[in-house]
């Protein structure tokens, strides 16, 4: 019994002792090596043979730069092109309008539906341009990883071939969350109404998570169409002859399957732009 007993408050000795050691190594190195986390957990990068790796960037100040054919003749180039990050989005190009709309891209958001023309110009996009970061969004039927994702399948290629490419996908429980949001700030529920959110909510969305300050340019609110005397601009400020904006705005604000809510969505931002450092130029925004 005594036998026992020794041996009992041997191990008891040995683990205080251990105990007291683990205490000490913590205090030492402290625990935020152990638990801190660092990213944007909602965007993870495409690598092959792993899919673990989140966005890792933060910008004190973005310039998130619309597609719309309100950029043509804002001659903001060179004031784009000074702040810290710049956003663009899907396959807007810089060749032949930086005085418009600069030249660098920090970061390209880009629609499942739009990967078809980078893939087109990918030694522009990939390697040309490999210091941007891209981030993609789309459906699950589109991005899945189990070999069945044909847009998924198309970056995983991309990745492949060109290594030095930071590639990022918005994740499944983003994109719920990003339905979510619609749902909270109008009411509705995104798909029981039939539309897709855009490209622009997107990026929005991927801004206000890593930019401290947002300045938006050629966006225009969720009343700009309505004014009589509106300027009439393409869509896009680089298809000159395709549809005008509010047309297409419209267009798409009434469609009962497939349409983007641009009017709403804008809506949101105006009351997003009162609760984050954020302002609207080309045109300005009154709030």
């Amino acid at each position: 019994m005594n036998s026992l007993m020794l041996r009992w408050l041997c191990l008891l000795s040995l683990s205080l002792s251990l105990l007291f050691w683990f205490g000490y190594v913590m205090r030492r190195v402290g625990p935020a090596t152990a638990v801190q986390s660092t990213g944007l957990r909602g965007y993870m990068k495409i690598t092959p043979g792993r899919m673990d790796q989140v966005l890792n960037m933060h910008c004190s100040q973005c310039a998130l730069v619309s597609s719309s054919g309100q950029m043509l003749g804002a001659g903001v180039g060179e004031e784009i092109d000074k702040t810290e990050c710049v956003i663009r989005m899907n396959n807007a190009p810089t060749l032949g309008y930086e005085k418009d709309v600069g030249n660098r891209t920090s970061v390209r958001v880009v629609s499942h539906t739009s990967v078809p023309l980078l893939v087109k110009n990918e030694l522009y996009y990939f390697q040309q341009s490999a210091e941007t970061t891209y981030v993609f969004w789309g459906p699950e039927r589109n991005m899945r990883q189990d070999g069945k994702g044909r847009i998924f399948n198309t970056l995983l290629k991309i990745a492949r071939k060109y290594p030095n490419v930071r590639i990022y996908a918005v994740t499944r429980e983003k994109i719920q969350y990003c339905d979510k949001v619609f749902q909270n700030e109008t009411g509705k529920n995104r798909m029981k109404t039939g539309a897709f959110l855009s490209t622009g909510f997107f990026t929005m969305i991927l801004a206000i998570d890593m930019c401290d300050s947002i300045h938006v340019y050629g966006m225009i609110d969720d009343n700009y169409c309505s004014r009589p005397n509106h300027n009439v601009v393409p869509y896009h400020y680089y298809e000159g002859n395709r549809i005008d904006e509010c047309r297409m705005y419209r267009v798409h604000e009434h469609t009962k399957r497939g349409g983007h809510r641009f009017i709403t969505e804008k809506a949101i931002y105006a009351r997003w732009a009162t609760q984050h450092r954020m302002d609207f130029k080309h045109p300005s925004w009154s709030f």
